[in-house]
């Protein structure tokens, strides 16, 4: 429904991302009239599974809102972490896990939130941390170092 408005008001630049959870995703501009002149306003519509759309939010939304203000730093903090469990990276996507992320012993530890589909809240109301793993890696073991980006950052 979203491309079909967009398509006949606007202009669809993408609508799809090789990241899981949160493929589907339509960015574009909307053509709106301010006193006789057309202008276009961004559009980007977020996936309709709650996971996906906050973790979506979290890599596009956030920094292009902050942009939009002027801020400088768009990203969200990112630390290495050891991963304490496997996890399997299937279809080639840049994965986003949802982590605890601990700091014991002056090393950072990452441990998966419990499951990880895009429709269980829990598994991103209980995550302080992103374990991303990047498209085309198949996995990482546990003792793995990975790359967190933390959602809550109370270091600093």
């Amino acid at each position: 429904m979203v491309k079909d408005v967009l398509a006949k008001r606007g202009e669809i630049g993408f609508c799809t991302v090789c990241m899981k959870p949160g493929k589907p995703i339509a960015f574009g501009n909307m053509k709106k009239m301010v006193g006789g002149e057309e202008r276009k306003v961004p559009h980007l519509g977020l996936p309709g599974n709650p996971v996906s759309s906050m973790v979506t939010f979290e890599q596009f939304a956030r920094p292009a809102i902050l942009k939009m203000m002027g801020k400088a730093v768009l990203a969200k903090p990112v630390v290495l972490a050891t991963i304490e469990d496997d996890m399997v990276n299937s279809d080639g996507r840049r994965l986003f896990a949802r982590v605890v992320v601990t700091r014991r012993g002056g090393q950072y530890y990452a441990s998966l939130t419990g499951p990880q589909g895009s429709g269980i809240l829990t598994s991103m109301a209980r995550a302080n941390g992103l374990a991303v793993i990047p498209e085309g890696v198949e996995g990482v073991r546990a003792g793995d170092k990975v790359e967190v980006q933390m959602l809550d950052w109370v270091e600093g």
